[in-house]
């Protein structure tokens, strides 16, 4: 019985490389109840809170610049401009994401993103001291469970405060 090898994506093997360990998942759970999710998230021994996007912003002085926060929290563009010494950033829109980041929505990665466009990264405060954090993976419902720090090493971003507070 042969073994089905797995491939690894770009972010994958640059972490590989940089002796960066993480656990890889396929995770889709945006088309799931909360209670379908929950059961998934379980399975792999992580909490909602644990998962995080990656939005890539464009900034009136620095051009693109990306955010790594908790998926369940709300970017603070005010907060990121400030980070990044812009005056004011945008959310860069569906039709230039991949064009700018080499990503599709769903699927930005912080590594993936660093390797092939040395955009500066701006990952939330919340994850500094979190054993691991969940980010895509570089592909649509792959994601790879990591430490926030070694990211934020290998890919020089820094941690600062990013979300938007009731």
């Amino acid at each position: 019985m042969t073994k089905k090898k797995i491939k690894k994506t770009l972010p994958e093997q640059i972490m590989d490389k940089h002796h960066i360990n993480y656990e890889s998942f396929e995770l889709n759970i945006l088309d799931k109840s909360e209670a379908e999710r929950d059961i998934i998230l379980n399975k792999y021994r992580v909490q909602h809170e644990d998962i995080y996007k990656t939005l890539a912003a464009s900034g009136d002085k620095t051009g693109p610049v990306v955010a790594v926060l908790p998926i369940t929290k709300h970017l603070s563009l005010k907060k990121l401009a400030a980070a990044s010494g812009n005056k004011k950033v945008t959310m860069l829109s569906l039709k230039d994401l991949q064009r700018t980041t080499g990503y599709v929505h769903g699927a930005n990665n912080p590594v993936g993103i660093w390797q092939n466009k040395h955009f500066p990264i701006y990952i939330d405060i919340s994850a500094q001291h979190a054993d691991y954090f969940l980010v895509s993976g570089g592909e649509l419902s792959k994601s790879d469970k990591v430490k926030p720090t070694d990211v934020a090493t290998l890919t020089s971003a820094t941690f600062v405060d990013l979300l938007e507070h009731d």
